[in-house]
């Protein structure tokens, strides 16, 4: 037993801001690319934050980014697990074969893997073929219920049907559903629990071609800046995939120099893929210096931090543990530090938002 009689409230323990350069990133592509063929067929490099510890290696906690390589020719083997991932396309092109779809991806496409739905992946091209692979299974390492098995080479993506045992007597629709009082709260059978209300979970596919005539391509053009690639299957949680929203952000060149001020902060992480431009990232006061093909963990939860960019403008795939935290009733947001601290979806959120920096007053 411990003792927290009148312990002190809690304060966020961020991990420090950490960049990946495009360099680094190029060497371990070329790295990959060169070793043996893995018996997986599965070359891949996780990126391990220092500040992370076993089980949950991650780039942030509870996520990983993870550099993954087929060569020309080569195919993994078929796999599932109950992490989901997001992935993004780096370099060269593929397909990816997941439950009953096939997906070609080129270079900046976005898909989502769902969990549990079995996936491969195919380089049918000429170029090697790289990737970022976002995924939430350190977090579920922590928990100690990361679940992955390898399946049959002989898998074949094929549409199947949703894969639950139905019960003529025993389900969610004769179980009791009691009324508990007069605000809400009922009592109902365990067969709620194990018969869930199935909300379809697909794997989605965002490419770059279509995304980028949304954004920004040159200054006074109307377009948006950040545009969030979103996935119905979230819902309310604005997502990509349950745990991850993904954004893609343009800042055209030659905009005058966004000037300088106080940033933000959120309980969610960022993680930012620069694809195109460069800048500066202040977080917590300090300076860090990025250009295009960098990976930045830009924003641990709750560091105050803010974006610039340089003269030949931005483009940016931005992730965040953003709907996971909302799912759990923890998202916070303060947009103004001078202001209010915010719990995105349980109360009225943040409006009159332009951009990185801006709001609406």
């Amino acid at each position: 037993m411990i003792d927290v009689s009148d312990e002190p409230a809690a304060i966020p323990q961020p991990w420090a801001p950490v960049k990946i350069t495009r360099a680094e990133i190029e060497a371990q592509i070329e790295r990959l690319a060169a070793a043996p063929r893995p018996a997986t067929g599965r070359r891949a490099a996780r990126i391990v934050h220092p500040s992370a510890t076993t089980p949950g290696l991650g780039l942030a906690p509870g996520i990983s980014v993870t550099i993954e390589v087929l060569n020309p020719g080569e195919s993994t083997a078929p796999l599932r697990e109950n992490a989901h991932r997001v992935e993004i396309g780096i370099a060269g092109s593929g397909r990816i074969e997941v439950g009953g779809t096939t997906i070609p991806f080129a270079h900046l496409d976005v898909a989502n893997i769902p969990s549990m739905k079995p996936f491969r992946f195919h380089n049918d091209s000429g170029a090697v073929w790289a990737r970022l692979s976002y995924s939430n299974a350190p977090l579920l390492e922590k928990l100690g219920v990361h679940y992955a098995e390898d399946l049959p080479r002989t898998w074949q993506p094929a549409a199947g049907g949703d894969g639950n045992v139905r019960d003529e007597v025993y389900t969610r629709g004769t179980a009791p559903d009691i009324a508990i009082g007069d605000r809400g709260a009922r009592l109902r059978g365990y067969e709620f629990l194990v018969d869930i209300e199935v909300v379809d979970s697909r794997p989605l596919h965002w490419p770059w071609a279509e995304i980028a005539p949304h954004l920004s391509q040159e200054a006074g053009d109307g377009k948006r800046t950040i545009m969030a690639l979103y996935n119905p299957a979230t819902q309310r949680r604005q997502g990509a995939t349950h745990n991850f929203f993904v954004t893609a952000s343009v800042m055209p060149p030659g905009l005058p120099p966004r000037p300088r001020g106080r940033g933000h902060r959120h309980s969610s992480v960022a993680i930012n893929y620069h694809f195109a431009g460069s800048g500066v990232s202040t977080v917590d006061g300090h300076d860090i210096a990025w250009e295009a093909g960098d990976l930045l963990l830009s924003a641990p939860g709750w560091r105050e931090h803010a974006h610039y960019q340089g003269p030949d403008g931005l483009g940016v795939y931005t992730v965040q543990d953003h709907p996971l935290q909302i799912g759990m009733e923890a998202l916070v947001w303060q947009e103004d530090l001078d202001g209010p601290v915010l719990a995105l979806g349980s109360e009225a959120g943040q409006t009159g938002y332009v951009g990185p920096r801006e709001t609406g007053k």
